[in-house]
């Protein structure tokens, strides 16, 4: 395993997360709101939240079994994905990523979706990669579909989002 490495594609360069990032991912994802509507979570919402969160993922480069990327698009950060809870039992990852809004509809999270899913099965040998979205959040679930993940499950009203219940769409990318 050899964790967070640097990836390309034509448009795409993923790459470790450096300290500068916390300030532009508090800007472009922590503080727009629609950026977690379908999560509930966002690791970006304070500078401080931010400079932690990007601060834990440096820290965790050294374990071969942590992947998390900044997304970078002609020089400038776009976006995240990264790869969590890697389960050694069943050779099995659960992936995520975000994209800053103004970037919405270029193909970036797919991009970078493939890209990883590539590396994650081919180079890391991982045999099964999941994803979840809420049903309405239909880029994140477009994105999964065009980057060859297969929707293997719904689990009715499974997420309770600030007071709105979704069903969770679960897929899976295997190699």
């Amino acid at each position: 395993m050899s964790g967070t490495v640097e990836l390309t594609t034509d448009r795409l360069i993923l790459r470790r997360h450096q300290p500068e990032d916390a300030a532009v991912l508090f800007e472009i994802l922590g503080s727009d709101p629609q950026m977690f509507e379908y999560s509930g979570w966002n690791p970006y919402q304070t500078k401080e939240k931010a400079a932690e969160t990007i601060e834990t993922f440096i820290k965790s480069y050294d374990d071969p079994h942590f992947y998390g990327w900044g997304i970078v698009n002609k020089g400038k950060l776009v976006g995240t994905i990264g790869a969590y809870d890697y389960d050694a039992d069943k050779n099995q990852i659960e992936i995520g990523m975000s994209i800053d809004r103004a970037s919405w509809g270029q193909g970036f999270a797919t991009e970078a979706l493939i890209v990883v899913l590539h590396y994650l099965t081919e180079d890391e040998n991982i045999q099964a990669v999941t994803g979840w979205c809420a049903s309405d959040n239909i880029g994140s679930l477009k994105a999964m579909e065009k980057a060859g993940m297969k929707r293997i499950r719904l689990e009715k009203e499974a997420l309770t989002i600030n007071h709105r219940m979704f069903d969770k769409l679960i897929f899976e990318y295997t190699s």
